[in-house]
């Protein structure tokens, strides 16, 4: 790919990323003539936990996860990303390694910004400050849902919360990368806890699970349920 027709595809990328729907042609095309494109196979590292920080990270195509693992082994799903999103913001800004491994779920192509001409590019362009300073706040918001998830709410309003977020219409259809596992990591339990919670809302009658898809039996009641606490 010549580096013409790469900052052309990046740009084209770019336009159709909410994040930087909002920028000018003159600071889009400067973005884009920075960035570096990389692809990446299914349960492959994009970097790890302690690494040095590369930069900003868009996603064009595929899914990828943000995780914490413990001595152990054990993961805690921190992010699931997707086409159009950006991670590893904090690492641009405070330049120290990065806090979380990510791997590619399944097949996925980012392009990254180095950080020091992201910050080069924040200081010409202050509407792309905007939007990374923007996009931190998220993080932080994401975070503390998280943080309340974990330490408040039950396994059972865990998981109804989270099938009712990710839910379309009334079935949760599981993408190929969607195994239980990924679920109970991203819910921050084991798989056979996972299980029994999965079953309890069985029994009370708010959902049915399929082979490949959870369906939504009682959404109000599920609604009920994600109110619990510990």
């Amino acid at each position: 790919m010549s580096r013409t027709s790469g900052a052309h595809q990046a740009v084209e990328m770019l336009s159709a990323v909410s994040s930087f729907a909002g920028l000018n042609a003159t600071t889009l095309e400067a973005v884009a003539r920075a960035v570096i494109r990389r692809s990446y196979q299914s349960d492959q590292v994009v970097f790890l936990e302690g690494d040095a920080c590369a930069g900003l990270y868009v996603v064009q195509d595929g899914w990828l996860k943000s995780v914490k693992v413990s001595p152990e082994g054990r993961e805690q799903v921190i992010r699931v990303v997707g086409p159009g999103e950006t991670f590893n913001e904090i690492g641009v800004f405070v330049g120290t390694p990065n806090h979380v491994t990510v791997v590619a779920l399944e097949p996925a192509t980012v392009w990254v910004i180095s950080r020091e001409t992201m910050r080069r590019l924040m200081d010409e362009y202050p509407g792309l400050a905007r939007i990374i300073a923007q996009n931190l706040a998220q993080r932080v918001l994401h975070l503390l849902d998280l943080v309340e998830d974990l330490s408040l709410r039950t396994i059972e309003a865990r998981l109804a919360r989270y099938l009712l977020e990710e839910s379309s219409g009334e079935v949760l259809h599981r993408q190929r990368w969607t195994t239980q596992a990924e679920i109970a990591s991203q819910l921050g339990t084991v798989l056979d806890t996972l299980n029994r919670a999965l079953r309890s809302l069985s029994t009370e009658g708010l959902i049915r699970v399929e082979r490949h898809e959870i369906q939504i039996l009682d959404r109000q009641g599920l609604k009920a349920k994600a109110m619990l606490s510990e």
